[in-house]
This record gives structure tokens, sequence and C-alpha cells, in this order.
């Protein structure tokens, strides 16, 4: 997700407060935003398109990610969601105090990421971000 790192550095990198919304028409807004901690206990973000329906807001799709920076900084996909089609995924989450991963869940999420990135970057929205998209 080089595509999301690129625009929390421009948004002067992760913290705990962090909430970007980023409009880019005819796009469906992206917002990433903090959310605590992930499964290993890394810093995680949140980043979802948003549409509406029946004046409820709806991802398309939502994915959250832990920031690691080892070998450099990258983002690992945990949890995969999109309301229209009332899923809700998780590859790797704790469960009773125990660390699960399904192995082939999160192949499918790392490759779904690779190509929503791709799909980010060619709709510019690494260009879309502004200081307006930052909301503290």
């Amino acid at each position: 997700m080089q595509t999301i790192l690129d625009i929390l550095k421009l948004a002067g990198g992760y913290r705990p407060t962090l909430y970007l919304k980023i409009e880019n028409l005819p796009y469906m807004a992206l917002v990433i935003e903090a959310i605590g901690t992930g499964p290993m206990g890394l810093p995680a973000i949140s980043v979802a398109h948003y549409g509406e329906q029946n004046g409820d807001p709806m991802r398309d799709p939502e994915m959250c990610f832990e920031l690691g920076l080892a070998g450099g900084a990258h983002l690992d996909p945990w949890y995969w969601r999109n309301d229209y089609m009332a899923v809700e995924q998780w590859s790797r989450n704790i469960v009773r105090d125990h660390y699960v991963h399904l192995i082939q869940l999160h192949e499918q999420h790392v490759r779904f990421a690779k190509t929503w990135d791709n799909n980010l970057r060619l709709q510019r929205f690494t260009d879309a971000f502004t200081d307006k998209s930052i909301r503290c």
C-alpha cells in the first residue's frame, strides 16, 4: 500500500489521532484513520471508501492494516469489510488470548490490497490530498 504510505507521509506521518478524508470526485471519499493497535500490537489504521445507502455510511471496502517499520515502512492487512456485500473478514486476530493467522485468507487480503493500492494510485488520491484532508 505504497499510495497510503505516501499519503501518510504528506500528512506528517502516523499519529494516534490521525484522521484523513480525501475527496477525489468522481470516486468515493477515501478515509484513513488511526484505530489503536492491531493483532501484533503494532499501530493500526483503517482505510476505507465510504458511500451512502438510506442515509447510512457504507464501507466499500474497508481494510485495516498494521504499520510496521522493520525493514522499512510497510502496511500488513488483517481485516476486510464490504457493507454492500455484508462481508467481514479477519485474516489475523487475537481470539481468547491466542494469535490466529488464517494464511490463505491473509494472502487474499495482501493481493486485494496490492490491487486496491494500484487503483488508488491510478485514481490520483495522492494528488488529491490537501491540508483540508486533515481533520484534528
